[in-house]
């Protein structure tokens, strides 16, 4: 009974510790006069990033800084281990932050006891390298470049001009268009993409897949998820779907020319509306090749696990 008790009260005290020391917010702002074509460069410590845009030759950083401490003493504590730093240079704005390293023990909470949210907004022109040990990333329509990592929150893009190269350890990944090269990655989320006008890479090791239109090269590969996609007009090159563990599903245009080679070793093949000179296997069977349309680019579709399906549109 003495023991439980025990157990009962160091619990007690433990929740307690953690609901005295409430979140305090402080924001900190800074504005750099910039030329377009530069980049913004954000790494932080499990807090969120997002980036907005303005026709201002202006970046404009704000940093939230959410403190888990009773008291503003306290706070002014914890800030004072914490390097906060806004700065230019000539390749453009710099925002990051890192905490004093952690102290051997057991901490209540998640640690560091601060995490500080950016809010950035620059010239439409910009562009970006974003970097965040936890949180979310969201990026509105941007004209230049992107490289954005979390390794455990979601990645939220816009119509985006320039290259993209973003990726996930955890979350879900999205972009509205892409107007160049596409590459999204994540290792348990999905990924969603609308439009993508450039090359376009997609993997997830455990989530669904699913592009609308895509208008060059598509590769997408998911190790647990269905794999979804619109390729519009002809084939620019090979195109490679598939799937551990899902359903493998596309569409293409009636017209579009290219060599199919179709299987799936835990479902069948359907393929409707194509004008096909089969080479092997055939709908409905487990494996189908051949010439759509006299031939081209390879479009070459594969599942473990579920049925492959080609249709027209």
């Amino acid at each position: 009974m003495k023991t439980h008790t025990f157990l009962i009260s160091a619990g007690l005290l433990a929740l307690a510790s953690v609901c005295a020391h409430a979140k305090i917010e402080r924001t900190v702002e800074k504005s750099f006069s910039v030329q377009p074509g530069g980049t913004l460069t954000v790494d932080t410590q499990g807090g969120d990033i997002r980036i907005l845009t303005s026709n201002q030759a202006t970046v404009m950083v704000v940093a939230k800084e959410k403190i888990r401490a009773s008291s503003d003493k306290e706070a002014d504590q914890i800030l004072a281990k914490l390097a906060l730093i806004m700065a230019q240079d000539a390749a453009g704005v710099t925002a990051t932050t890192k905490y004093e390293k952690g102290v051997p023990g057991i901490h209540w909470g998640s640690w560091p006891p601060v995490q500080v949210d950016f809010t950035v907004t620059v010239p439409a022109n910009y562009n970006v390298a974003l970097k965040t040990s936890g949180g979310d990333i969201k990026i509105a329509d941007l004209l230049g470049k992107v490289r954005a990592r979390t390794s455990g929150g979601n990645i939220s893009l816009g119509r985006i001009s320039g290259e993209v190269d973003a990726g996930s350890s955890g979350g879900d990944v999205s972009l509205n268009e892409g107007a160049a090269t596409v590459k999204l990655s994540t290792s348990g989320g999905n990924i969603h993409v609308e439009r993508a006008v450039g090359p376009t890479d997609l993997d997830t090791s455990g989530g669904d897949i699913s592009i609308k239109s895509v208008e060059n090269t598509l590769h997408a590969t998911t190790s647990g998820g269905d794999v979804t996609a619109g390729i519009v007009g002809a084939l620019k090159g090979a195109c490679r779907l598939s799937t551990s563990g899902g359903r493998v599903r596309v569409a293409v245009d009636k017209m579009a020319a290219f060599d199919l080679n179709a299987a799936t070793s835990g479902g069948d093949v359907e393929a409707a509306g194509l004008t096909i000179t089969i080479e092997k296997g055939g709908s409905g069977k487990s494996s189908l090749a051949g010439k759509v349309n006299g031939g081209g680019p390879l479009l070459k579709l594969r599942s473990s696990g579920g049925d492959v399906i080609i249709e027209t549109r």
